[in-house]
């Protein structure tokens, strides 16, 4: 893999974590975290298991409800929004675990996404009229722009559950994007993929960003991948963040060999063979 080159980030972030805790019970989740996310960037989340990394994505989906702090996206606060009100803010999700309905096709799964935004109602699609039937064809064609962008065209027909592992990756990829988000959270997308498939993972990421304009946010293990794609990564442990730059000044930092790597001589040779 080779790094993607960087780009210019606003004055104004179009996401902001602004000193957001969390706690479950007696243990700290999340303490006071705060970061910025510019548009059109790619960032990494980056930290060991039990770091706060998915409970911080599930604070932003508005599946957890923060103890303090607040999180704005382009101008809107999210804490101030329901769950079900997420996608049609403009914010799409994968998650680590593939979420997608098994005995549904390629296509019907797509089309699923589309909903946030092309909702005509109940009641008209039970009585078939016209706005429900625009807003049919209207996901028709947003299933078949996605179809095409994600190279899913010769299993549109066929059932998820049918599928490798890899190919219902980039079906919930599909249907994340359905919504047309601004903000796309990819939570471990590199999570039970081979060399190869993590490879075409990166140049897909970086394609969607050039050709959608979409910002990534993405929480991830995998160090190559993190290095190669990202322009800014944030380090968690503990539910604290220890570190917040560019690949190479994560790379080089003290805390974050400590503790997400382990051993400081191990981790540096695992982050100088990353990518440079």
């Amino acid at each position: 893999m080779q790094a993607i080159s960087s780009q210019n980030s606003p004055t104004s972030p179009l996401l902001r974590v602004d000193g957001i805790s969390v706690r479950f019970g007696g243990i700290v989740a999340l303490d006071n975290v705060s970061f910025d996310v510019g548009s059109g960037q790619i960032c990494g989340l980056i930290g060991p298991n039990g770091a706060g990394k998915s409970t911080l994505f599930n604070c932003i989906s508005r599946l957890y409800k923060p103890i303090a702090g607040h999180i704005d996206f382009d101008g809107r606060r999210l804490t101030d929004l329901g769950s079900h009100q997420i996608a049609g803010a403009g914010i799409g999700r994968t998650f680590q675990n593939v979420a997608l309905f098994g005995t549904m096709t390629v296509s019907e799964n797509i089309m699923v996404g589309c909903h946030d935004r092309l909702d005509a109602g109940f009641i008209r699609n039970a009585l078939r009229l016209r706005t429900a039937s625009d807003r049919e064809a209207q996901m028709e064609a947003r299933a078949a722009e996605l179809l095409d962008l994600l190279d899913l065209g010769d299993v549109a027909h066929r059932v998820v559950d049918d599928l490798p592992f890899g190919t219902r990756k980039r079906v919930e990829l599909a249907r994340a994007l359905a919504v047309r988000p601004k903000l796309l959270l990819l939570d471990e997308p590199a999570c039970g993929l081979n060399h190869e498939e993590i490879a075409r993972l990166a140049a897909l990421i970086a394609d969607l960003r050039k050709r959608l304009g979409v910002t990534i946010l993405l929480v991830e293990h995998n160090m190559n991948l993190v290095m190669a794609i990202c322009e800014r990564i944030v380090a968690l442990n503990f539910g604290r963040v220890i570190a917040a730059g560019t690949p190479g000044e994560i790379r080089s930092h003290p805390e974050v060999i400590r503790a997400y790597l382990g051993d400081a001589d191990d981790a540096g040779s695992v982050l100088e063979g990353a990518v440079q």
